[in-house]
């Protein structure tokens, strides 16, 4: 059986305003896995949009396409393409799973949930000649998953090669998140085996890592004995967590002990009324403050996440919130407008509140608005968001974020990795267009290794100094921080 397996690009890959080294950073590990599940006397091609011009003239017998909200019109695209040409069409992924009437008719047959049940259940019911119209997931085990099919990923196209999951879903249910939709029906979070995590790890040459769970840190016990499992495997990572995780005693320790050097962590909003409305209570009453100095205290960068466009933000929310991260140090930040997605809470809210705007689905992408704010114009939000990056990415921005380091090796490094990443978008043009992204690994290795490097030796001093001074919390009544 001839098998193609697609993960096409989405709408604002190919933009002038974006890099494409945001969609040249992670192989399709979602493919690769399904693809583990194949005979070993299939034929099996993967083809990432992203990062490789697809082959149309091709005849596959079964085409697979992973479908998220901005390439969906993409992927029904390529689906009627394959179908006309006779291929059995199978589509899945978050789009599929919360749209599945609009998708199904782009299809023979359409996957809802997760697919380590419903996947295999296909692939018995198509080689036996009669596979069903929908399959929806019910089991929610990693128990028994086949190894991931690495040898289909073109490593060489990646920045970041070694990506793994561990993990499915979050144990936090937020209002503007996907997540419950998806996992609709069964457990919305769950986790390898230690021992089959560890093994995995084992497959990956080299020494960088990045853990694409939505929150590794969700199950505490299995973090920790993840995290005394990889203790002397060399190995730098990075990795998302909440702020309530970075609070947690004991726990970060042993992640920057086995090689966390960096931490997306979502911080979305200063405004507890906003997190109080989003359903968001991991982050409500936490002090932001203290978890980014406890990052840095133990050589951990931080990539902070923020959301604008939430009911109680007004027009000096852009300003306010990126001031507050650079008085932090805060490595990198990203940025998104608030964008309620379908099925998510936030979506009914307000799809029941008649502020939805349009059903184009390019445009759900956070970089637009889609909606009616509260307290702000869509123009407005909109101009606030693009001048949030600007601002916060600007050299002396950048610089005044180093200078909050106390050390002048940290503050060289925060330069190396800020100005690196966003600044140098042509640099990265070139590499993306040579296929040359992988070669770039070992810089990123180099300024992971840096941080958490002397870190230890002085934590307890540090931590010690600033709990006799007092920790600030962070204003959250609208001030200025």
């Amino acid at each position: 059986m001839k098998v193609k397996m697609i993960l096409p690009a989405l709408t604002e890959a190919s933009s002038p305003y974006f890099r494409p080294i945001k969609y040249s950073l992670f192989p399709p590990l979602g493919l690769a896995t399904l693809a583990g599940y194949l005979d070993e006397n299939d034929q099996v091609t993967l083809q990432d949009e992203h990062v490789e011009q697809l082959d149309l003239n091709d005849d596959p017998d079964l085409v697979v396409i992973q479908v998220y909200i901005t390439s969906a019109y993409r992927s029904y695209q390529l689906a009627d393409h394959y179908h006309s040409k006779g291929a059995y069409v199978a589509l899945g992924g978050l789009h599929v799973t919360s749209l599945p009437g609009e998708a199904a008719q782009h299809a023979d047959s359409i996957f809802l949930g997760p697919g380590e049940d419903t996947w295999p259940a296909f692939l018995a019911d198509y080689r036996a000649g009669h596979p069903a119209k929908v399959y929806t997931s019910q089991v929610r085990t990693l128990l028994g998953v086949p190894k991931i099919r690495r040898d289909l990923l073109k490593r060489n196209l990646y920045l970041v090669p070694n990506s793994i999951v561990v993990s499915r879903g979050c144990p936090h249910v937020c209002d503007f998140c996907y997540k419950e939709a998806f996992f609709k029906g069964g457990k919305s979070f769950y986790t390898l085996q230690v021992d089959d995590a560890l093994a995995e790890m084992e497959r990956l040459p080299g020494r960088h890592l990045y853990f694409l769970d939505d929150h590794l840190f969700g199950n505490p016990r299995f973090a920790g004995a993840l995290f005394d499992g990889m203790k002397g495997m060399g190995r730098l990572w990075q990795a998302a967590g909440t702020v309530q995780s970075v609070l947690r005693p004991g726990l970060l320790e042993k992640a920057t002990e086995c090689g966390l050097r960096s931490l997306f962590v979502g911080f979305e909003t200063l405004n507890p009324a906003n997190l109080q409305e989003q359903h968001k209570y991991q982050n409500l009453n936490r002090d932001y403050s203290t978890a980014i100095r406890r990052l840095h205290d133990l050589g951990v960068m931080v990539n902070g996440s923020f959301v604008f466009g939430m009911d109680e933000d007004d027009e000096n929310v852009f300003d306010r919130t990126v001031e507050w991260a650079i008085s932090q140090g805060i490595e990198t930040a990203t940025f998104h407008i608030l964008t309620p997605y379908p099925t998510t809470a936030l979506y009914e809210r307000m799809a029941h509140q008649e502020r939805l705007l349009h059903s184009n689905w390019d445009l759900y992408d956070t970089r637009h608005v889609v909606y009616r704010p509260a307290k702000l114009k869509p123009e407005a939000l909109e101009t606030g968001y693009w001048r949030a990056y600007r601002d916060f990415y600007r050299w002396s921005s950048i610089f005044r974020g180093a200078w909050t380091q106390e050390r002048w090796a940290e503050r060289l490094r925060h330069v190396a990795y800020a100005g690196g990443w966003k600044k140098f978008e042509p640099m990265w043009d070139l590499i993306i267009k040579a296929k040359r992204a992988s070669s770039m690994l070992p810089i990123l290795e180099t300024v992971l290794a840096a941080f958490g490097h002397y870190y230890p030796k002085s934590v307890a001093k540090s931590l010690t100094r600033r709990k006799n001074m007092g920790t600030l919390r962070i204003p959250f009544r609208g001030s200025s921080p």
